[in-house]
């Protein structure tokens, strides 16, 4: 039974997908050419790797700079600096670093001057249309970004200097690298956190929870379908009711993806200060039916992004009518 709910589960998460392989585009038929079994599932647990590699950004060199975890001395040389805040950005399935809307993640971070920003990349062994191995594979990501973490503390960084920023399975990588560490992570936000399979068969080690880290928020825009639903960290803004986003349209399937998506370029807007974004305290559900929020009067409203309180606690709801330019890849 377990495998026959996750064979039809996989077939659906396929067809979501699709239409980001070009030659997909309106055949089915492309799709299952059994290119799934050319999928990588990684069945050694050594760190480094050479699938899952690292690049760093800083204000001065915006350019990406491969960083080798063996050597720590290296940060230094590439223009890490001590004194900066530092954040570890990681991709989702069928994702990769070097494309929207990651890229305007670290672009909204490096505008701030105040951040290192470094962007795990993944993307072999989280390729389309391989999401079973990919959830098999998060596992290495996390023990091996967890190197990539120590090494950065190794080199002077405070924990309370280092916020995993982490979209779909992303998020739950952050979430597992505090399984690799001997005190768990101060800051995660997690955007949009993947649904699909992991609501149903990932335990606690394999999904973003509140226990990942002091400080864990995250960010809904397609709650329900690729992103989980409900309460997920000790703050979570659910977006516009949780479930669609505007600006997003076409079939239900890429307006699902978009919607999935917007959680990226919310974020990075918020971080830029380019979107004043308030959220006030709502019920804990999420999707929310259309102007059923719930509000709470005994919490107060808050900014999202860099000024969001770390103290905040619970859900909250966020309205933003503003079609907010999302390309992705």
């Amino acid at each position: 039974m377990f495998l026959f709910k996750c064979g039809i589960s996989v077939f659906i998460i396929l067809i979501m997908y699709t239409e980001v392989v070009p030659e997909a585009e309106g055949s089915l038929m492309s799709m299952i050419d059994f290119r799934y079994f050319r999928c990588v599932m990684k069945r050694d647990w050594q760190c480094p790797n050479g699938e899952i590699n690292f690049y760093m950004f800083t204000p001065e060199r915006p350019f990406q700079q491969w960083v080798d975890v063996r050597h720590t001395r290296h940060l230094k040389d590439h223009g890490w600096k001590k004194t900066r805040k530092n954040v570890l950005i990681i991709h989702g399935f069928n994702g990769t670093y070097s494309k929207t809307p990651m890229t305007f993640i670290r672009d909204a971070y490096l505008s701030r001057k105040d951040y290192n920003v470094f962007m795990v990349d993944w993307s072999p062994l989280s390729r389309f249309p391989c999401y079973l191995s990919s959830l098999s594979n998060m596992k290495l990501t996390a023990q091996c970004t967890a190197q990539l973490y120590s090494q950065i503390t190794q080199a002077g960084a405070l924990a309370k200097m280092i916020t995993c920023v982490g979209h779909s399975l992303g998020a739950h990588i952050c979430g597992m690298i505090s399984n690799h560490l001997t005190e768990k992570q101060y800051k995660i936000v997690g955007l949009d956190p993947a649904r699909p399979l992991i609501n149903a068969y990932g335990s606690k080690l394999f999904r973003l929870g509140r226990d990942d880290a002091h400080v864990v928020q995250v960010l809904h825009t397609n709650a329900g379908f690729l992103g989980e639903s409900g309460q997920v960290g000790h703050a979570d803004f659910c977006f516009n009711g949780g479930r669609l986003q505007p600006g997003c349209k076409g079939h239900l399937m890429r307006i699902s993806r978009c919607s999935h998506f917007k959680s990226s370029c919310y974020f990075a807007a918020s971080i830029r200060r380019r979107l004043r974004m308030v959220a006030v305290p709502c019920d804990t559900t999420c999707p929310k039916e259309s102007g059923r929020w719930g509000i709470k009067f005994d919490r107060r409203a808050v900014r999202i992004g860099e000024d969001t309180p770390e103290s905040s606690r619970g859900m909250y709801c966020v309205s933003v009518d503003q079609e907010e330019d999302c390309p992705f890849d």
